[in-house]
C-alpha cells in the first residue's frame, strides 16, 4: 500500500474514533467500547481493512501498555492511596489470583457442557481465566466523570490502585501458563511461585530505584530546550520498562511504580509533561484499541455467544464478587454497599485482550478460541457494568456531589501544585447584575480574586470600576472554594429554569453541603 493511502486511512479512524468518544461521553458509553467497535466496523468483516499481523498487534499492546502504566502511576497521589494501600495492593495480587482461579473452574465447566468439540483442557481454561483476571481503570472513571459522580470512602484510589497495580500479577500468571502448557510437563509449583515471587520483587525494586535515579537526572540536567524534558520523561519511562524485562523482573510492575514515583515528586516543567503524558496515554490507547478491533473477525464470535455470555455473566456475578469479598474480609471498616460496588467495576478491557494476543503469538492449542471468548467478554463486560457505573453508584449510595468547585474550561490556566487556591470561573447572567453592574458590586469571599474577564473573544484584566455585562466570564483564584458557591449562588435568580446549567449545579453543591453539615452537629 502506498504510505498516503496508509495515512489517509489511519487518520480517518482517528477523526471517527475521537467523534464517537464524544458522543459516548455524553451518553455515558465506555471510550474502550466505542474505539473497539470503530475498529471492527472498519475491519474485514465491515468496510474492508484486513489486519492480521500478530506480532505488529503485540508490540502495539506492549509499547501502549507502557505508557498507559507510567501515566496512570504518575495521576496516581500516594497521599490518596495510604490509607487504603493494603485494600488495594491485597486485591491486585491475591484478587487476582483468586479470580483466575475460581474463573478457569467455570470456564473448564461452561466450555464442557456448551462446546466440548474444543476439547479444551483445564490448563488451557486457567490460562483463558488469567488473561481475564485484571481489570481497566480508564473507562471506569471517563463514566463516573461524563455523569458528575464522585465516590465515597476512598473508594476511587482503591479502584486506581487496584487497577494500576493488577496487570503485573495477571501478566505473569498468563506467561507462566503459556510455558507450561507449550513445555508439555507441569513443573514444581514452588518453582512457579518462587518466579512469580521474584518477578515481582524485581519490578517493584526496578521501578522504585530507577525511578530515583532518573528524577535526579530530570531536576539535574540542564536542558536548553524545554520543550524536550517531556521526551526526557518518556525516555525514562521505555528504559525502566526494558531494562527491567532484561533483569527477569516484571516490566509492567516497574513502569508503574516508576511512573508513581517520579509523578508524585517535584521536578522541571511538571506540568507541560503531565498533559504531554495524558495526551499521549489517550493517543496510546486509541491506537491500542482501534489495533485490537481491527484484529478481531466478527463472524467468528457467532459460534461462541452462548458460552461466552454464561462466562460473562458468571465473572460479573460470581466469581468477581467472592474474590472481592474474599480480599476485603479482614477490613471491617469496608461496609456491604461498598464491597458491592468494588466487585461491579471489575471491567475488562484492552489489556486481557492483549494477553490474550500472547497466546496467539505462543501459538498455544485454541489460542483462537481464547482470544476470541477474551474478546466476547470483553464487549459484555463493557456493555453490562461500563454503562450501568452511574446507576450502580446512586443506587448503592456511594455517589456524593463533588464539595469543590469546576475548573474553568474558558481560560487556559493550571496552578502549580504547591499553590492550594482553586481556579475557577463564573458565567455572568443578567440576575447576578440587580445589584450594579461594577465588579466591586459582587459579593465574593475573602481571599478571592477576579483576575480575567472573557467578553465575547477577547480578554481584558479587570478593576472594581470595571464593567461587566451578562454573557461574560470570569476567572476567579480563590482559598475559599465553598464560600465562592454560596456567594455565586446568593447573587443568582431563585427561579432555576432562568440559570444556566452549571450554577443549578452550584445550587446542588452547597444544599448537599449544608446538609452534611447540619448532620454532623446533630
Amino acid at each position: 500500500m502506498q504510505i498516503e493511502l496508509i495515512l489517509l486511512t489511519i487518520s480517518t479512524l482517528f477523526f471517527v474514533s475521537i467523534l464517537a468518544d464524544k458522543a459516548g461521553y455524553r451518553f455515558g458509553v465506555p471510550t474502550l467500547l466505542l474505539f473497539l467497535v470503530v475498529g471492527m466496523v472498519f475491519g474485514s468483516d465491515g468496510l474492508g481493512i484486513t489486519f492480521d499481523d500478530i506480532d505488529a498487534a503485540q508490540t502495539i499492546g506492549t509499547v501502549a501498555l507502557c505508557v498507559i502504566l507510567f501515566s496512570g502511576g504518575m495521576d496516581t497521589k500516594i497521599s490518596e492511596i495510604k490509607p487504603i494501600a493494603i485494600q488495594g495492593i491485597v486485591l491486585a495480587t491475591a484478587g487476582v489470583l483468586l479470580t483466575a482461579s475460581i474463573t478457569g473452574f467455570a470456564i473448564f465447566w461452561v466450555l464442557g457442557k456448551t462446546y466440548a468439540s474444543a476439547s479444551i483442557s483445564m490448563l488451557t481454561a486457567m490460562l483463558m481465566a488469567a488473561t481475564m483476571s485484571s481489570t481497566d481503570s480508564a473507562s471506569v472513571f471517563s463514566i463516573l466523570r461524563s455523569k458528575g459522580l464522585h465516590l465515597k470512602n476512598n473508594l476511587r484510589p482503591m479502584l486506581e490502585l487496584e487497577s494500576g497495580s493488577n496487570d503485573p500479577m495477571a501478566y505473569v500468571l498468563t506467561i507462566t501458563l503459556i510455558s507450561i502448557i507449550n513445555a508439555g510437563t507441569a513443573p514444581s509449583i514452588w518453582i512457579v511461585i518462587g518466579t512469580i515471587i521474584m518477578q515481582l520483587l524485581i519490578g517493584a525494586t526496578m521501578g522504585y530505584i530507577l525511578g530515583k535515579v532518573l528524577l535526579w537526572l530530570i531536576n539535574k540536567i540542564d536542558i536548553n530546550n524545554d520543550s524536550l524534558y517531556p521526551i526526557f520523561v518518556l525516555t525514562s519511562c521505555v528504559f525502566i520498562f526494558s531494562s527491567t524485562y532484561f533483569l527477569q523482573g516484571n516490566s509492567y510492575l516497574a513502569v508503574y511504580i516508576g511512573g508513581l514515583v517520579i509523578g508524585n515528586s517535584k521536578f522541571i516543567h511538571k506540568r507541560t509533561t503531565m498533559r504531554f503524558f495524558n495526551g499521549l496515554s489517550w493517543l496510546s490507547q486509541l491506537i491500542m484499541f482501534l489495533t485490537l478491533g481491527l484484529l478481531v473477525n466478527p463472524h467468528e464470535l457467532i459460534p461462541i455467544i452462548i458460552p461466552g455470555c454464561i462466562i460473562s455473566l458468571l465473572m460479573v456475578f460470581v466469581t468477581r464478587p467472592i474474590s472481592v469479598f474474599a480480599c476485603l474480609l479482614p477490613f471491617r471498616k469496608t461496609s456491604l454497599k461498598d464491597k458491592t460496588f468494588v466487585s461491579w467495576v471489575g471491567l475488562r478491557g484492552a489489556v486481557p485482550i492483549i494477553f490474550a494476543i500472547l497466546t496467539l503469538a505462543a501459538d498455544v492449542p485454541n489460542a483462537r478460541l481464547i482470544f476470541n471468548i477474551v474478546f466476547f467478554c470483553t464487549l459484555m463486560s463493557l456493555i453490562l457494568q461500563g454503562t450501568s457505573l452511574p446507576l450502580m453508584a446512586k443506587l448503592l449510595g456511594v455517589a456524593e456531589v463533588p464539595k469543590s468547585l469546576n475548573s474553568p474550561k474558558h481560560f487556559d490556566i493550571d496552578l502549580p501544585e504547591e499553590i492550594k487556591s482553586v481556579a475557577t470561573e463564573m458565567a455572568i447572567t443578567e440576575s447576578m447584575l440587580t445589584k450594579g453592574n461594577k465588579l466591586m458590586n459582587f459579593e465574593l469571599p475573602d481571599n478571592t480574586l477576579v483576575i480575567m474577564v472573557k467578553r465575547y473573544n477577547g480578554f481584558f484584566v479587570p478593576t472594581g470600576k470595571s464593567i461587566i455585562k451578562a454573557g461574560d466570564r470570569l476567572l476567579l483564584i480563590t482559598d475559599h472554594n465553598q464560600e465562592l458557591a454560596e456567594s455565586q449562588l446568593n447573587q443568582i435568580n431563585t427561579d432555576d429554569s432562568q440559570s444556566p446549567d452549571f450554577l443549578r449545579k452550584l445550587k446542588a453543591k452547597l444544599e448537599a453541603i449544608k446538609s452534611k453539615k447540619k448532620t454532623q452537629k446533630q
